[in-house]
């Protein structure tokens, strides 16, 4: 005689497994969420944005203070993050189209002066570039990049507030949407 267990038994542990699988991957979807959604930029991130001073690429300070009471395009990148150097050539043409608009870009680099130098004779970039270091991830977590992933792009209006944050590439047409009339 075989031992087989009644096949209410198992079908009760086929719907505990079931409710549990369910149950972790409601968990894991509300888990991922939180920590990949952007979150709100804190009240502080646009301050110490203005109150930083950083290096240019050659090191040069750049005060981002200057650019108070504008809207200001802040992209954070790297030169080893692709889609980071397909949005630039975009970004070069958009600070072009802008230019004496009160609308500022600045690209915010976070990796070394050296790997940014080189990245340079390679790729032109007509508007600011500040190097930051992995301390500019800290700067874009501030901003709602909870991930800490690039590239990141926030736009400040003249106000203070932000008015936009996108993590990953940023296309010319999401940014006009955003920006005041070319």
């Amino acid at each position: 005689m075989t031992n087989i267990a009644p096949a209410p038994v198992r079908r009760s542990r086929l719907w505990l497994w079931l409710a549990i699988a369910v149950i972790a991957a409601a968990a894991g979807a509300l888990a991922g969420h939180f920590v990949f959604s952007p979150k709100p930029a804190s009240d502080q991130a646009v301050e110490a944005f203005f109150r930083a001073r950083l290096p240019d690429p050659a090191g040069s300070d750049i005060d981002l203070g200057k650019f108070r009471g504008k809207t200001v395009v802040v992209n954070f990148w790297a030169p080893w993050c692709g889609p980071c150097v397909e949005e630039m050539p975009e970004l070069t043409s958009l600070h072009a189209e802008y230019a004496g608009q009160q609308v500022e870009f600045v690209g915010i680099g976070i990796d070394s002066a050296t790997n940014i130098q080189q990245f340079l004779k390679k790729v032109p970039v007509e508007y600011p570039l500040a190097v930051a270091g992995f301390a500019g991830t800290e700067l874009s977590r501030n901003f709602g990049n909870a991930a800490g992933g690039l590239p990141y792009t926030v736009v400040i209006n003249p106000d203070g507030s932000v008015k936009f944050r996108k993590m990953g590439r940023v296309t010319a047409r999401e940014l006009r949407a955003v920006l005041p009339g070319a």
